[in-house]
């Protein structure tokens, strides 16, 4: 880290100037989560560990440690008698051991954002004043197909394909974590074989060259092969419509890309152990199919919003339904789920009819922008992000930054 010159005519002097004149040596305040950095030993400081502070060593160098004062001169007969620290623990990169009770906390980058309580059976439950339109029953849905995907940013996850009764779209279910799986894909299907199980993914563990065994027993996954997870809570859930014009087309007219990668970026963080699933929807343009998509997109152009754009052609301001992803969450076994999303609607419609699931949290989906995070602006984003404020009741607010 660059350090300002001293010497610089200009502006006042700082703290680390006024150090170095006093005959200091230079240091830099770290963040209290960052890791204790040991310093390597100066040309000039001999065999002598100097400035060494009580949370750079192990308890076991204490022996090693001089006794005489860090201003006592190297040519001294007491330094001459003490023998030179092991050159182990001098290493830049050693780490001290953690002390019991003093873990270092979670980087902020690295922290789930945090979720506000709802309770949907309640007018003040954090879920808005409209009653959606639910399904009277659930669609029957069923995963025909699972396979792992490695990802780009070096986590993995489960690509689950489920067919339904109600459409004749291929929708999905992204899965973050090993411990969740499909009760449908799991259970025996008559006359198929060990290996037709493996290539529709209802296996346990990991696939190799070679194995000949799912693993599975009885239709139900045996725990042998499958890493030791116990969750400690619901997971993080996002319902995700599908976008082609944000995903795919670099648009900058929604956020929807935006949502999906931050929605995977949460869900594959270390302090995610209690998995996370995407359920994304086939459902393009808010409901109305990608081509009357663009067609409202220009009448945007022309000066409508959002909304009225697509009263103008005859659909509703949001068209979408949630009943899939209520079913293909209870396929995955789930009916306690934080949920990531800004649209109070969905809270109630993700939980179905009779609450077969139930939303214990939300967490706010925030632009990367609001926060200090990268993401993009553009004239379009803005406008789509307000119509959904004024006309569809977004809550838009901070309440998924980390505390």
């Amino acid at each position: 880290m660059p350090v300002p010159d001293s010497s610089s005519k200009d502006g006042p002097q700082g703290p680390l100037d006024r150090q170095k004149q006093e005959g200091h040596e230079e240091t830099v305040d770290l963040p209290s989560f960052y890791s204790p950095r040991s310093r390597p030993i100066r040309e000039n400081e001999g065999s002598l560990v100097t400035r060494l502070d009580h949370d750079e060593l192990s308890l076991s160098s204490v022996a090693h440690l001089p006794t005489s004062s860090p201003s006592t001169p190297s040519t001294s007969t007491n330094d001459a008698a003490q023998p030179p620290p092991p050159p182990s623990l001098l290493s830049p990169a050693f780490t001290p051991p953690a002390t019991p009770g003093t873990a270092t906390p979670t980087p902020l980058a690295e922290r789930q954002p945090r979720g506000v309580p709802v309770d949907s059976s309640i007018p003040s439950g954090g879920c808005g004043t409209k009653r959606p339109k639910l399904l009277e029953t659930l669609p029957e849905v069923q995963c025909i197909v699972r396979a792992r995907i490695p990802t780009v940013s070096g986590t993995e996850m489960f690509l689950h394909l489920y067919t339904n009764n109600v459409d004749n779209k291929e929708h999905l279910a992204i899965v973050f974590g090993p411990h969740i799986r499909s009760k449908s894909l799991d259970a025996p299907r008559e006359g198929e074989t060990e290996m037709d199980r493996m290539v529709r993914g209802a296996y346990t563990g990991r696939l190799y060259p070679g194995r000949t065994k799912s693993g599975m027993a009885g239709g139900t996954s045996s725990t042998a092969d499958e890493p030791a997870v116990v969750p400690s809570g619901p997971p993080l859930v996002r319902i995700h419509s599908e976008c082609y014009t944000g995903e795919t087309a670099w648009s900058a007219r929604c956020d929807c890309g935006e949502q999906l990668d931050e929605a995977a970026r949460l869900m594959s963080l270390p302090s995610a152990v209690n998995g996370g699933i995407v359920i994304y929807l086939r459902q393009e343009g808010r409901g109305i199919g990608l081509g009357e998509k663009l067609k409202a997109y220009n009448l945007q152009d022309l000066g409508s919003d959002t909304v009225e754009a697509n009263l103008l052609l005859r659909h509703p301001a949001d068209a979408r339904s949630y009943g899939l992803a209520t079913a293909m969450l209870l396929d995955l076994g789930q009916r306690e789920i934080r949920l990531l999303t800004n649209n109070p609607d969905k809270i109630r419609a993700v939980e179905g009819p009779n609450m077969e699931v139930r939303v214990t949290e939300r967490v706010a989906m925030v632009p990367l922008s609001w926060n200090g995070k990268g993401g993009f602006r553009s004239r379009e984003v803005e406008g789509y992000l307000k119509t959904k404020i004024e006309k569809m009741g977004h809550m838009l607010d901070m309440g998924g930054l980390p505390p």
